[in-house]
């Protein structure tokens, strides 16, 4: 499928009108024979892009101490206990930072916390912190979400996610795209026969089916 990635990326970003801002390349995959009513048969898988998002990726860690101060170094944003306790009390400022952030860390410690104070906004969002165990290294976490993508299908047979921008190279992009259809053919129950298509465009662009 290697080659034809490159040929589907290639036409996307042939055929994509001039626009007077940076588009990002998004990929989207049609399932079937999946009964999505079923949670477990649904796609949620955090994959690491190897050439990287190409957009900026909002990351919050909920942290003290001295891996509060580390995560100052990486994330856009720390809290520690007591802004937990603020959100708690306000639900639309929450909601917020939940709708603006990509990526939420916590120390392992406050996840109690943060389930009892967030985790009726963060849950039906799927956005529920990564655990930080005492031996992680935050900086290194952060650094690697950054360069992360959620596919989430939920219970819709199409779903989207991010692949790169416009100003990235065919191959860097064919590249993270080769990834995404790797582990979704390696997850689903029947493998690549779960995929009924592959379609690649920019945010604007028209879609291109990458052939199977």
């Amino acid at each position: 499928m290697a080659d034809t990635i490159v040929d589907a990326v290639s036409r996307a970003l042939d055929e994509a009108p001039q626009r007077n801002f940076r588009e990002t390349v998004d990929l989207a995959i049609n399932l079937r024979d999946l009964d999505l009513n079923d949670p477990s048969k649904r796609v949620d898988e955090s994959i690491v892009l190897p050439a990287g998002t190409g957009q900026e990726t909002q990351i919050v860690v909920f942290a003290t101490g001295e891996t509060a101060l580390q995560a100052e170094e990486v994330a856009d944003r720390v809290m520690d206990g007591n802004d937990l306790e603020d959100l708690g009390d306000d639900s639309d400022a929450a909601k917020d930072l939940a709708d603006e952030t990509d990526f939420f860390v916590a120390e392992a410690d406050m996840m109690q916390d943060i389930g009892r104070y967030l985790g009726t906004v963060l849950g039906p969002r799927g956005k529920m912190p990564t655990p930080l165990q005492p031996d992680d290294d935050v900086v290194e976490v952060v650094n690697r979400m950054k360069n992360t993508v959620q596919l989430r299908s939920r219970d819709r047979r199409t779903f989207h996610t991010r692949v790169g921008a416009e100003d990235m190279s065919t191959d860097e992009i064919a590249e993270n795209i080769d990834v995404i259809v790797r582990r979704l053919e390696a997850t689903l129950e029947k493998g690549p026969l779960n995929i009924d298509g592959v379609y690649v465009k920019t945010t604007m662009g028209p879609s291109v089916e990458v052939e199977a």
